[in-house]
């Protein structure tokens, strides 16, 4: 472990992996620790990092030891010869998910995995993947990316372009990325009040087509059905910016929300949906009194689901 950007509190470990058709893979393990056996794995989403010190804070006081993983090719974990934020599949970032967990798993008896955005519909699939293993023992999605914020005509037209663009052209640039103005609302030098990163959390993305197959891919999987066998708090705005009249200050400007509570209940079958109203995409970013509800709603989900949780003892060997 080596110091982190985030301070004197946290460390950080890099994690590497076999080389892809770039050259060399890491991930970033950080870590803020807690006493006693109980702790949370935080993922991130789309062009995006871990920053948001105030959501370690409140583990932390919680007694939850407090990791982030920076997947590859994001934030800390991105090399100058990668291409940023780009995978063929959201199966990719499972090796990086599997070592972290077994890491945690080492010096905890509790895990909760906490993920924002497309973090969320890669964490679900992982979670899936793993059932019945007792590596996990709850998940929480923040605003999960679980359908494509487009018309749904839109999104029956596209599919099949984009799968056969994918294959020509996988790093091929979609013209409209993501719009600008949801980093303007949250970025202190603009309307927001938070300090980040624009380097690893830039204002405007580059969305690839090789990526965006794979996100269609994963999820007509979610949509299918997955089976996660833990409890699952889903938390979504209560509404939508679509437009640029929309107000996005107390609205989730990336994601249509409606979307992400239709699909949460396909999941598994112990699935908990919180709206917050005037939450922004990533709702602990959301103002004060916003981020009061988000947490309180998340307190006591935890109370009711993981604190009260006994661990079960494991045979040696085990994972």
């Amino acid at each position: 472990m080596e110091p982190d950007v985030l301070g004197a509190d946290y460390e950080a470990l890099r994690l590497t992996f076999e080389d892809d058709a770039e050259g060399e893979v890491v991930a970033t393990l950080v870590r803020r620790r807690a006493p006693g056996r109980k702790a949370v794995l935080y993922v991130h989403g789309f062009v995006d990092y871990f920053f948001q010190a105030h959501l370690a804070d409140f583990y932390v006081e919680r007694g939850y030891s407090f990791y982030a993983l920076d997947l590859r090719k994001y934030g800390r974990s991105l090399l100058p010869h990668q291409t940023p934020y780009f995978a063929r599949s959201m199966t990719d970032y499972f090796p990086e998910l599997d070592e972290a967990v077994r890491l945690i798993r080492e010096d905890n008896d509790v895990l909760l995995i906490n993920a924002h955005s497309t973090g969320g519909l890669i964490t679900a699939l992982w979670a899936d993947r793993v059932r019945g293993r007792g590596l996990v023992d709850g998940l929480f999605l923040n605003s999960p990316f679980l359908e494509l914020n487009v018309p749904a005509a839109a999104r029956v037209l596209a599919g099949p372009l984009v799968r056969a663009a994918a294959r020509v052209w996988p790093k091929g640039v979609i013209p409209r990325g993501l719009s600008e103005s949801y980093v303007r609302t949250i970025h202190r030098d603009h309307d927001g009040e938070w300090d980040f990163d624009l380097a690893w959390k830039p204002e405007k993305g580059a969305v690839r087509l090789g990526w965006l197959a794979a996100v269609l891919r994963a999820h007509r999987q979610a949509h299918a059905g997955l089976a996660v066998d833990v409890p699952v708090l889903v938390m979504a705005s209560t509404r939508s910016a679509r437009r640029k009249k929309d107000d996005m200050t107390s609205a989730d400007a990336v994601l249509n929300a409606d979307d992400i509570a239709r699909w949460s209940t396909r999941l598994g079958p112990h699935v908990t949906c919180v709206r917050i109203d005037g939450g922004l995409h990533d709702l602990c970013l959301s103002a004060a009194p916003v981020r009061e509800r988000f947490f309180a709603e998340l307190d006591r989900w935890l109370a009711a689901y993981l604190d009260v949780r006994t661990p079960v003892p494991r045979p040696p060997g085990s994972p």
